[in-house]
Order: C-alpha cells, then sequence, then structure tokens
C-alpha cells in the first residue's frame, strides 16, 4: 500500500522558491548586520526580524506542516551563499523561527490561518531575539533610551516583517501559486 507523502514535489517546488527569493533577503541582512552593529545597534531587531520571511510565506501560501521549516533551511542555505563566514547563525536562527512558527501552527493543529497566529508567533520570536541579543551583545551598556528603544524594535521588527511576509504570501496565492 503506498503512502500519500507529506507534501507534494508541486509544495517542495513552492518551498524553494520562497527559500531562495526570502535567503537573498537573509543574505543582504547579513550585509547589513556588521554596519548595523558598529553603529545604531538598537536597529538590529529590524534587521534580523528580517528572517522571519521564509515561514510566513510558505505556511501563508501552503498552509500545510513543515513548509516553515523547510523553507526556512533553503533560505538560510541560500544566506549562506552571501556570507558563508555566518552560515551556521543563518541555519540557527532557521531552525529556531521555522520550529517557532511550525509550533504556533501545531497547536492549533494546523487548521488556523488567521493573520493573529502568525502575529502570535513573531511576537514570541521577537521577544526571544530582544532577550537574547540584549545579553549575547552585551547592550546593558548602552543608555537606557538606546536599551528601550532596542527592545521595542526586536519586538517589532518580526511583527513588521510578517505584516509584509502576509502581504506576498497572499499576493502569491491571488496569482495561483498554490492550490488549496
Amino acid at each position: 500500500m503506498a503512502r500519500t507523502p507529506v507534501l507534494s514535489t508541486r509544495s517542495l517546488l513552492v518551498c524553494a522558491a520562497i527559500g531562495v527569493a526570502t535567503g537573498i533577503v537573509g543574505g543582504i541582512a547579513g550585509w547589513v548586520t556588521i554596519p548595523v552593529l558598529a553603529g545604531p545597534v538598537f536597529l538590529y531587531g529590524l534587521v534580523l526580524g528580517s528572517h522571519v520571511l521564509p515561514g510566513i510565506i510558505a505556511q501563508e501560501v501552503l498552509r500545510r506542516p513543515l513548509v516553515a521549516l523547510i523553507t526556512h533551511v533553503i533560505a538560510a542555505l541560500v544566506a549562506s551563499a552571501f556570507n558563508p563566514a555566518w552560515s551556521l547563525r543563518f541555519i540557527g536562527t532557521a531552525l529556531l523561527f521555522g520550529a517557532i512558527q511550525e509550533g504556533v501552527a501545531a497547536l492549533t493543529r494546523y487548521r488556523a490561518w488567521g493573520a493573529w497566529r502568525f502575529f502570535i508567533s513573531a511576537g514570541v520570536i521577537g521577544v526571544i531575539v530582544a532577550v537574547v541579543v540584549f545579553f549575547a551583545a552585551h547592550l546593558g551598556t548602552l543608555p537606557p533610551w538606546a536599551q528601550i528603544l532596542y527592545l521595542a524594535i526586536s519586538v517589532v521588527g518580526p511583527v513588521a516583517w510578517t505584516a509584509i511576509g502576509l502581504a506576498v504570501g497572499s499576493s502569491l496565492t491571488r496569482a495561483g501559486v498554490a492550490r488549496r
């Protein structure tokens, strides 16, 4: 008896296309990271927030299990071509963000696809990013206004990129990229 695959070839190809496109965005974010960390470090959450795009777009278009994680990994591999020294960071971020997005979708048993669900995962990612980078980059040495601004932007960044990802995903769906 033949088993039905979890994801069709068509779904995997859509994941790959989204992964390549968002991997280019991730590669550009990687290039921008050093100047941001050397200058207006409080903007880093906005740069890092761009890495939510692969999973958001894939889940909005395909609405299937595992598409966020697969697309994130493909995007990380593409971004790594832009900056090979950061390959492990790209892959680690992809696995973390993809797992969070898949986890939130799994909590609704992959049945709730309202925008609120995507924004919950973005908020969780934003809080994790804010806390981890705050301590890892020793941002406690910044003036209090910069610390507050950093924390706010780190939470708002993934939320803003999620809104962009939902708009892109919705446009791709209207264009007929995925059949439901």
